[in-house]
């Protein structure tokens, strides 16, 4: 960090948060904000908020899009049976009051608040739960294709095609404030992925009349249902536009708990760097996500808060074995030898990055302080490539353009970097720029004719398995990797009770990822945001739980 930054200046914010693991199984009911008998209502939210984002979202059905763009907003509107703790990172309830587990771990019962209606005004309840569980469990394949951003399979290994693969088995609404959710196994993290925005609870009867499971509209490119278009859950905002270049929310006026003192929150998206930062300047803003090496000195010079994440994401370099020649380890090996991970974290990313040798943070229990690293040693990677038997094959680079993310602020100027390392150890680069916003993400991880991409990943809840297991837990299309004692050592960590055991699994885990160079890991990124004076507090979150109800303002 610059030394001319002063602690008043930058705040960092979610070290407890990364610190603790998420081990309760029990939640306690939560105060009523509104329970007792205030002497006077709650006042009415009437302030105006303008956030500055990075890209516009890629459609705001959660359980299909899971960019950090469309999941900012989306947490506004819609929201999971389990919260997440900001202090402790604890499970913590949301619509859920409070649970159980029973049956070894494989069944979970939930008690719902009652009283809470969504958006829409239907009523939430047990059966509302479990259609929006039945729901991602039979998502079809086709529909699974045309939005890679699902994260059921991720989670729950299978969907209803292939019910012996799935750790999810059924829900039943027991009561209508009471339902049960049967799992086919023990899944330690399950509590804790349920606070993912994927599984946060729409509206059955919107779902229905937007018929969220047919992508047949188009926005920007992405294909996307109407249901994705107009979202209904139960959250404190709802949306109330969505134009080429902002999305408008406004208070949810029949919302259940503190509705803070937002009334309108803008989202503008701006696609390059310095343009958030003048918007900042000039107060259309009041705050902005992705501060990127090249505005941290100017924020810091002119006064501006800066609000530092811990690092819970890594950027990595992808590789994809479905290309012939990468097939080959010592070829895999060359790419990680080429590559100086010191100067890209020195040039591109904020002071205190560190170089990650593996793809779980430091702070989350399973990560292996003794993961093979090969390190950057150029005349290794030359002759990794000849004894690899490496002839000069094209290789396609693909990097996203018009776009700034938590792991990967300024992803062209790192390609350049990046290219001109593995050429100037023998690799035939060839580049492929993609706009963000014309479907990169479905681009590369999809089965294709990408070698190389830059890409990252951002946690979402405190354990191994958020990281390892959908980047590595089977074959996909993004790396065309094959490692069928890997994707049974993960299976079974996931089942393992927190301790000793599970982490030894996954520090071998991480261990044979790392020799196998599937990817490599270049950074665990620390992010940023930017606020205006007018901002008193943020609520900062490692795993981006960022709902603005908890923005303070000064009057």
């Amino acid at each position: 960090m610059p030394s001319s930054t002063s602690r008043r200046t930058v705040i960092k914010a979610g070290a407890v948060l990364m610190a603790l693991g998420v081990t309760s199984c029990t939640g306690m009911p939560s105060p009523s904000p509104t329970s007792g008998t205030p002497s006077s209502p709650p006042a009415e939210p009437q302030a105006t908020f303008n956030f500055g984002t990075a890209a516009q979202p890629l459609g705001l059905d959660p359980a299909l899009s899971n960019d950090v763009e469309s999941q900012r907003i989306t947490r506004q509107i819609l929201e999971g049976l389990v919260g997440v703790d900001q202090t402790t990172g604890k499970p913590t309830p949301l619509l859920a009051t409070e649970w159980n587990e029973s049956n070894e771990g494989r069944t979970y019962t939930f008690k719902l608040r009652t009283g809470v209606t969504f958006q829409d005004g239907t009523p939430f309840n047990a059966d509302a739960v479990c259609a929006n569980f039945n729901r991602w469990f039979a998502f079809p394949a086709e529909l699974r294709k045309q939005a890679p951003g699902s994260s059921f399979k991720g989670v729950f290994k299978a969907h209803s095609d292939e019910p012996g693969l799935s750790i999810f088995k059924s829900c039943t609404a027991v009561a209508p404030d009471t339902v049960q959710i049967d799992l086919t196994q023990r899944f330690t993290a399950f509590l804790q992925a349920l606070t993912l925005p994927a599984f946060a609870i729409a509206s059955p009867a919107a779902l229905a009349s937007g018929k969220a499971d047919v992508l047949d509209q188009n926005r920007g490119g992405q294909a996307m249902s109407a249901f994705a278009t107009n979202p209904v859950g139960t959250g404190p905002f709802t949306l109330a536009a969505w134009g080429t270049a902002n999305v408008t929310l406004a208070s949810n006026k029949t919302y259940w708990g503190d509705r803070g003192q937002i009334a309108t929150i803008n989202f503008l998206a701006y696609n390059h760097p310095q343009t958030r930062l003048q918007a900042l300047l000039d107060g259309t803003i009041d705050g902005y996500d992705a501060v990127t090496v090249g505005n941290f000195d100017q924020l810091v010079k002119r006064g501006k808060q800066i609000v530092q994440r811990d690092p819970f994401s890594v950027m990595y370099v992808g590789i994809n074995q479905d290309i012939p020649i990468l097939q080959n380890q010592k070829i895999r090996q060359a790419v990680e030898l080429a590559i100086d991970k010191e100067t890209l974290i020195r040039k591109f990313f904020i002071d205190n990055t560190a170089k990650a040798t593996q793809f779980v943070p430091p702070k989350i229990s399973g990560f292996n302080n003794d993961a093979p690293e090969l390190g950057h040693d150029p005349a290794k990677a030359k002759d990794y490539l000849k004894e690899g038997g490496y002839a000069g094959e094209e290789l396609k680079f693909y990097y996203p353009l018009n776009v700034t993310r938590p792991y990967l602020p300024t992803p062209e100027k790192v390609y350049a970097e990046l290219s001109r390392q593995l050429t100037a150890v023998g690799f035939n680069i060839r580049p492929v720029p993609v706009d963000w916003s014309d479907g990169y993400l479905q681009k590369v991880q999809s089965a294709g004719d990408h070698a190389l991409h830059i890409l990252g990943w951002n946690g979402s809840y405190s354990d191994a398995d958020n990281f390892v297991g959908p980047l590595f837990g089977e074959k996909n299309g993004e790396f065309g990797y094959q490692d069928p004692q890997v994707f049974s050592k993960i299976n079974r960590a996931r089942g393992l009770p927190d301790g000793k055991e599970r982490d030894e699994l996954y520090h071998t885990i991480n261990a044979q990822i790392a020799a196998t160079v599937p990817a490599v890991p270049i950074a665990f990124p620390i992010s940023a945001l930017a606020l205006s004076d007018r901002v008193l507090s943020y609520p900062a979150s490692p795993v981006l739980n960022e709902v603005f109800t908890k923005v303070q303002l000064k009057p």
